[in-house]
């Protein structure tokens, strides 16, 4: 997947570091001695989804460093001088190859002793702008990342529940005299996710459509688990721009299949949601991809914006 790769090389970051033009994180390198203090693993995680695992898993054996900062688009990422420290003194990465490519750079130069790419916990599909029904029955134009290996596995309960396996048999490895209460806090944290489960499967069943129109291609996964039809504006890169015979086919798609709503995401620009949902009279609101948890989030972490998300499609599909 060729996303946005706007980023700084290793040596780039460190001369825009020392001119002082680094994007720096919350984070210092205090948090590796703190960690090391009590015993405990330091953790870097590229975004939000894989520090929520690592952090219900890890519990109070880890002190958890997050790349991509609140609020901020993960795609965009760009790694600093200080943020490469952090890396150098991490004891264990977790991150989504080819997601951010700035990362991917920074973890394949640094000496971290347990690199772990979540993606190869669980398998991922090639994904365009549209998954589920419409994609195999009408030929639209997909553009440029139509058939790209895409990385949302998070937005699947059921897969992200086998990554979360993964990121627990990767702690008990780097540190197996916690490995018991790993164990714990993963059977723990995989109810949640059956739960979760569960509760889409449910909510999803009896539904008056099961279309839906996003500005970003990250739901494939969720639609395909639960039948639905994600008809995406942008592909895998929430802010492509779409063609014209794209938005002209899904205008045409919403009027025919009963599509009430556009949604949209929380860290990118409504814009083009709002012009689409002007000219068919239809209404915009947001699905969250769950890049990162804002003041904006519908919910204080990955359980309650995912239920945030059910509810908002159960809206828009309209139960019976």
């Amino acid at each position: 997947m060729n996303v946005r790769r706007r980023l700084i090389p290793g040596v780039a970051a460190v001369a825009a570091c020392a001119l002082g033009l680094g994007t720096l994180t919350a984070c210092s390198g205090s948090a590796a001695a703190d960690a090391r203090g009590h015993g405990g693993l330091d953790v870097v995680a590229s975004f939000y989804p894989l520090q929520y695992l690592v952090e219900e898993i890890g519990g109070t054996h880890v002190s958890v460093t997050n790349l991509t900062r609140p609020g901020q688009e993960p795609h965009d990422l760009e790694i600093s001088a200080r943020q490469t420290a952090r890396l150098q003194e991490a004891d264990a990465v977790f991150y989504i190859k080819n997601l951010q490519p700035a990362v991917d750079d920074a973890v394949a130069q640094s000496g971290v002793r347990t690199k772990v790419d979540a993606a190869s916990l669980t398998t991922l599909e090639k994904h365009g702008n549209e998954v589920g029904g419409h994609a195999a029955a009408h030929d639209h134009d997909h553009g440029e990342e139509a058939g790209a290996a895409d990385p949302h596995v998070w937005l699947d309960p059921v897969r992200f529940a086998q990554v979360a396996e993964g990121v627990s048999a990767a702690l008990k490895k780097a540190d197996p005299k916690h490995a018991a209460d790993y164990g714990r806090n993963t059977a723990a944290l995989l109810k949640k996710f059956t739960a979760l489960d569960e509760d889409f499967r449910e909510g999803l069943a009896n539904t008056r459509t099961k279309t839906f129109i996003t500005t970003h291609a990250a739901f494939g996964y969720l639609a395909e688990r639960y039948g639905l039809t994600e008809e995406a504006v942008n592909g895998l890169d929430p802010e492509s721009e779409p063609s014209v015979n794209r938005v002209r086919a899904l205008e045409n798609l919403a009027k025919a299949d009963g599509v009430t709503t556009v949604f949209y995401e929380t860290l990118v620009s409504d814009r083009t949601a709002g012009t689409i949902a002007r000219d068919v009279g239809l209404r915009t609101d947001v699905l969250d991809p769950l890049e990162g948890i804002t003041d904006k989030s519908r919910g204080d972490d990955y359980m309650q914006v995912m239920r945030s998300n059910l509810k908002a499609l159960r809206t828009a599909l309209g139960t019976k």
